[in-house]
């Protein structure tokens, strides 16, 4: 665990709070919402940090990526950390939360996997390969691929690709989320 994330989150959490009527000073602890996995464990530390200064921390685990934001915007929550700034972004503009960044958290990288192919330069024509269906990290799968040169996407693409912007697929590779 990077010492500098749990500062870095501890730090985000006090900054917001300070800004939502004084709930630092009360004995209610904040509700933060986090996915399962990583984004948790990152928050049990956090927890264990502020409960030092005071800050009381009520960790709320969800089991997708939507409910976290549905949640904060519902006043269910007082803060969330689970997500990278273009899904916040997409979120916010799809949905209409009145939600905003205060800070930032990990990001994980976004890697290629198989039970079969042990190297990229052994993937045969024709293979298959799942994408995340969320706009973001769909868009970032398919900037890995092109990358790596499986595939090419068209200049503008950027994290919002999708298959639809693949301009060249030299080994004709399935792309399916």
């Amino acid at each position: 665990m990077n010492k500098r994330t749990l500062v870095q989150s501890t730090l985000a959490l006090a900054l917001a709070t300070s800004f939502s009527g004084g709930l630092l000073a009360q004995d209610k602890p904040l509700k933060i919402g986090v996915t399962a996995g990583p984004h948790a464990q990152i928050f049990e530390q956090v927890k264990k940090i502020a409960e030092k200064d005071g800050l009381k921390i009520q960790i709320v685990e969800f089991s997708d990526y939507i409910q976290p934001n549905a949640a904060l915007a519902a006043g269910d929550l007082d803060g969330n950390s689970y997500q990278h700034k273009p899904f916040l972004d997409q979120q916010v503009k799809d949905r209409g939360y009145k939600i905003v960044s205060v800070g930032y958290t990990v990001n994980f990288p976004i890697g290629i996997y198989s039970k079969k192919v042990k190297s990229l330069k052994d993937l045969k024509e024709g293979a298959r390969f799942g994408i995340p269906n969320d706009p973001t990290n769909g868009g970032r799968v398919l900037l890995v691929l092109q990358d790596q040169g499986l595939i090419k996407l068209k200049p503008e693409a950027g994290l919002k690709a999708t298959p639809l912007d693949v301009i060249d697929n030299p080994k004709r590779s399935s792309l399916w989320s």
